[in-house]
């Protein structure tokens, strides 16, 4: 018999979540120990709770966990049990009471990586926030960081390419059994994840049908597979906050990208931050100087270059870009006395000097 067969049929049990399966077997030695007691002992630990015990005396999923395991050996899927040295070690710890029992894993990924950072945000994310993720992720670039996130379409779907591109490995956390893909659009990038060292990671077994409320269930994994979790773009409900709010429960660092006030994408991030939930961030440096950890890659020397001379007008709007991740012609205004055909006279010359670029949105960024 497959020697995770009575773990699976474990979380098959009719009404048994996962904090009360936790609870069970801190009382029951195994669950294969569970699945051989009496009908009296069953009713001394689960008392009229009828649906339970006829389920164990019966063995009613067993039908149910063959099924379950045909799969998870014809598509070379681990099966981790919380208790295994393998089974991701964060999730155990002290306040994540609601932790799966099991997870099924797709791919090579470490769950027990050195370090690991959640990057999530809005489906509906902007180009900044697109730009915002990737010059985040880059800053991980060789400092062994596994990124994870819900491969979702948006921030999600950027955090992991990004991974990709840097070379580090990558978790999608999914919403669902490991016999779909949901959004089907994002099923080349998963397939990339999982040959390039990372993995897919679900709680669900493959015959279970998608419903809304596995999505903030997924959330919680997201949030207690790393150590600290960042926000890029969110509006004020959404799955990104679920999952930050999950991770300052968790007592988790967590991080998120301020906006612009009245930006619907920002107004998660900026009430987070706020309500001293979140850390602001504007880099991979500020996560790095938070954290306390040290860079494995030292920044290169700074190399001596012939700078553009600039005038007064220019250095003015270059300081003011130079000091910001993203701002708007509006937004300098404020830092500066010039009026805006000036600002916009000085960002065309920066930008003919390649010192600047100008992002969907009417954002202006230096280069």
């Amino acid at each position: 018999m497959h020697n995770k067969y009575y773990e699976i049929a474990l979380t098959m049990l009719p009404g048994l979540g996962c904090r009360s399966a936790r609870q069970l077997l801190e009382i029951v030695e195994s669950a294969d120990a569970l699945f051989h007691m009496s009908t009296a002992e069953l009713r001394h630990i689960f008392g009229k709770r009828n649906d339970i015990i006829n389920a164990i005396r019966n063995r009613t999923v067993f039908a149910d966990v063959d099924k379950e395991l045909a799969f998870i050996d014809k598509n070379n899927i681990r099966v981790l049990f919380y208790k295994d040295p393998d089974f991701p070690q964060r999730l155990n710890l002290p306040g994540c009471v609601d932790s799966p029992v099991i997870i099924y894993v797709l791919g090579n990924a470490d769950l027990n990586p050195q370090r690991a950072v959640s990057v999530v945000g809005t489906r509906k994310a902007t180009a900044q926030g697109i730009e915002l993720t990737k010059q985040l992720v880059d800053g991980f670039r060789g400092e062994g960081i596994t990124v994870v996130s819900g491969l979702a379409i948006g921030i999600d779907a950027a955090s992991h390419q990004a991974a990709l591109d840097n070379s580090l490995p990558t978790i999608g956390v999914l919403a669902h059994g490991l016999n779909r893909l949901y959004p089907p659009q994002n099923r080349g990038l998963a397939k990339r994840m999982i040959s390039e060292g990372g993995a897919l990671v679900t709680e669900i077994r493959t015959d279970t049908p998608i419903t809304p409320s596995m999505f903030p269930a997924r959330n919680r994994i997201i949030a207690g597979l790393t150590d600290a979790t960042i926000v890029v773009e969110a509006s004020k409900t959404g799955g990104a906050l679920i999952t930050a709010n999950i991770a300052n429960s968790y007592n988790r660092d967590l991080f998120a990208f301020p906006g612009r006030i009245g930006d619907k994408n920002s107004e998660g991030c900026n009430a987070i931050i706020a309500a001293c939930k979140a850390m602001l961030i504007r880099n991979a440096d500020d996560l790095f100087v938070n954290m306390a950890w040290e860079r494995t890659v030292k920044p290169e020397g700074t190399q001596i270059s012939m700078f553009p001379k600039l005038k007064g007008d220019e250095q003015a709007v270059y300081d003011i870009l130079s000091s910001h991740q993203g701002i708007s012609v509006d937004e300098i205004h404020i830092f500066c006395d010039l009026p805006l055909p000036k600002i916009a006279a000085a960002l065309l010359s920066l930008e003919l000097k390649n010192l600047c670029r100008c992002l969907p949105g009417k954002i202006y960024k230096t280069l």
